[in-house]
């Protein structure tokens, strides 16, 4: 069990670590598992000599371990070397392989920069015509919203599993059958979901799916994209025909492994109801603040429908930032962005209807695979501490640090 495992060394000594929605520490096994491809097991894997033939092996394990996580076929795997370049392969490649004069793409407000950025340039530069959805104020799509925005010139609908700020969890089944009923494919984005819930792409019903290896505990650089057997993509990278022709470049095999062990990693932790864990800590996290904090704190997002390790909350009168400044000790996240010391709210929770004060009094909390019950009381007394602490200062203007 996962609760059971040694102390990571890279958290050793260092602040409680809550920001696991950004970035994994690499787990060791997934190190080791890389190791020699680093070292011995150099070779091309399209060689035809026996230096290629181990990389080669390894690259049809790793395929294989990644389609087994989302319930895939090795075959509709994808490498590539980011999330943001796997949805680039999803958007960019439907958009240009279709037949539609002026192709319409729909999305919604809370994606991630990846996909609106991406959306947005297909507009552009490819004259392709741009719909993005609202969501409530839990931040979900409403089906009929969708159903009501397609038409016959839709070639592609990408809406993410799960929210990387609030953790919402989409209506990923029925936004997909109401994309197919018309004629369209289904991207989804499952950067934030892969590994932390139970994902199956035939019963989500996703025609192209993304996975990022940096959130399931493998280093940077390392993704892939699940593309249904039978649907046309335009190449992200041309060139000399790997993954299927979709991304040219002689293959990463280190981080094809490190993404293959991670993934094999991640099934057997779900299997093993590792993910529960972190729901009963992070429910507790979020008790204690509210005893310490009482009738201050304020929950973000879904209060069930989301990932099981994700606590977006507010603690009214505090901006966030303040809060995590009085909390060193505590590595984690607010959703607001910060230019020459100026704050700007979240683009999520003003998606989802928060004023600019709500929105910049956000705090992300994101457990993962080290996180312990030790470290959740450390941080539920640190966090409660600041926000005591910072609500006896002089009011606060919006807009200023």
């Amino acid at each position: 069990m996962t609760h059971l495992l040694p102390p990571h060394p890279g958290l050793t000594g260092g602040p409680v670590y809550l920001d696991y929605n950004a970035t994994t520490p690499v787990d060791p096994r997934v190190v080791e598992a890389m190791l020699p491809h680093l070292t011995d097991h150099f070779g091309n894997p399209s060689s035809t000599h026996p230096y290629g033939s181990e990389p080669r092996r390894a690259l049809t394990a790793a395929r294989a371990q990644v389609a087994e996580l989302i319930g895939a076929r090795p075959g509709e795997i994808v490498l590539t070397a980011s999330g943001s370049e796997a949805d680039l392969l999803a958007l960019r490649g439907a958009t240009l392989a279709s037949t539609r004069t002026r192709p319409h793409i729909i999305t919604q407000a809370t994606e991630h920069p990846a996909i609106l950025a991406t959306c947005q340039a297909l507009e552009r530069l490819h004259d392709a015509r741009l719909t993005v959805l609202p969501v409530d104020r839990e931040g979900l799509v409403d089906p009929a919203a969708l159903t009501a925005a397609l038409d016959e010139d839709t070639v592609l609908v990408s809406v993410m599993a799960a929210n990387n700020e609030t953790g919402a969890l989409q209506p990923v089944r029925e936004l997909a059958d109401a994309a197919h009923r018309a004629g369209a494919l289904f991207h989804c984005d499952a950067a934030q979901a892969a590994g932390k819930i139970p994902l199956d792409v035939r019963e989500l019903g996703a025609d192209l799916l993304t996975v990022v290896g940096h959130k399931m505990y493998a280093p940077k650089g390392a993704a892939a994209l699940f593309v249904r057997d039978g649907v046309r993509l335009e190449p992200v990278v041309y060139g000399g025909g790997q993954e299927h022709g979709l991304r040219a470049g002689t293959e990463n095999v280190a981080l094809a492994v490190a993404l293959g062990a991670a993934a094999r990693i991640a099934a057997d932790d779900l299997a093993a109801g590792a993910h529960e864990r972190i729901r009963g800590l992070r429910d507790e996290l979020h008790h204690r603040l509210v005893d310490a904090l009482p009738g201050r704190v304020r929950l973000n997002g879904p209060a069930d429908r989301r990932l099981p390790n994700t606590l977006n909350i507010g603690i009214d009168g505090v901006p966030g930032h303040r809060v995590l400044d009085g909390a060193p000790r505590i590595a984690a996240s607010t959703g607001s962005a910060c230019h020459s010391g100026t704050h700007t709210p979240s683009p999520v929770l003003t998606a989802m209807g928060a004023d600019p004060a709500r929105a910049l009094e956000a705090v992300r909390l994101s457990l993962g695979r080290w996180t312990t019950r030790d470290e959740i009381a450390a941080a539920a007394t640190a966090i409660a501490a600041a926000a005591t602490a910072t609500g006896t200062t002089a009011p606060y203007t919006a807009g200023t640090r």
